[in-house]
């Protein structure tokens, strides 16, 4: 963090002059490439909704790890999503149900079973604001480590996996006919975004966190020739958001989170307005 902090000391920014923008900042630079990979294939597969249903699998996680006593109960939520996505993943293999049938099953049980968890005994809902909510100006050097393992991860996964992703998830018969096992990747990839979605719940809320798996890649479709460019206009999107919204949140007082999902969903009009207008 102190060569961080050194390079922070040479940008002429006022905003850079607290520390813990200067972390908020360094957060933004590791979150955007991670929301902007993953939002791709989640677009691709169709899976905004299943997006959304894990962080709601990662709030009743952080309510099972508060209610238990749990140092880290985040700690506790990663591993309740890896189990969540999983179970998906099982379910899905072996039902004749549509994909949004079952996303909507498991997404409703888990804010019920997470609300029930988190008022239990009659206890206070305000604790978990900050989840629903999200503040990336209270995030901490320890979880911005966490962040910069799992984006080096989530990268690997990224080079192995990506064009068998891609190819399983526009013709899965295709994929299977050329010996790839659709399902292993199926579910490493939504155990990616489990995890990606359960460390950022704290510092992006959860209200707003299924907006930015989503509009970087959205609106990366309205102006991408090819398949690399797609992928890379999503991560720049993500990327130009994050930064953008951090700074407006500076300067007007506002929640990071929304200010960056409000940039993107900017981005989105303006890049559907140049594509009708190429049509």
């Amino acid at each position: 963090m102190s060569i961080w902090y050194a390079i922070c000391d040479f940008l002429p920014l006022e905003m850079l002059s607290w520390t813990f923008m200067r972390n908020a900042l360094l957060a933004i630079l590791l979150m955007a490439p991670l929301f902007g990979m993953l939002s791709t294939m989640i677009v691709t597969g169709r899976m905004s909704f299943f997006s959304d249903a894990l962080g709601h699998s990662a709030f009743t996680g952080i309510a099972i790890g508060a209610i238990c006593g749990a140092s880290a109960p985040i700690g506790v939520a990663v591993l309740f999503s890896i189990v969540f996505a999983l179970l998906f993943s099982f379910v899905r293999s072996r039902s004749n149900q549509a994909a949004d049938t079952i996303i909507g099953v498991f997404s409703s049980t888990a804010v019920a079973l997470g609300i029930f968890i988190a008022t239990l005994g009659g206890s206070s809902f305000t604790k978990y604001n900050k989840y629903l909510i999200g503040d990336i100006l209270s995030i901490t050097p320890g979880e911005i480590g966490i962040l910069a393992l799992t984006l080096l991860a989530v990268v690997i996964f990224w080079i192995l996996f990506s064009n068998r992703l891609t190819l399983a998830n526009i013709h899965p018969a295709l994929a299977s006919s050329r010996g790839m096992h659709v399902a292993l990747t199926q579910t490493l990839f939504t155990t990616a975004i489990a995890v990606v979605v359960t460390i950022t719940i704290s510092s992006v809320g959860l209200l707003i966190l299924n907006s930015l798996l989503v509009l970087p890649a959205a609106s990366s479709r309205n102006v991408a020739k090819n398949l690399r460019q797609y992928h890379l206009f999503s991560v720049l999107f993500a990327l130009f958001s994050g930064l953008a919204g951090l700074t407006v949140s500076y300067y007007l007082g506002t929640s990071a989170g929304a200010a960056i999902s409000l940039c993107l969903a900017l981005i989105f009009a303006v890049t559907f307005i140049f594509r009708k207008g190429r049509s």
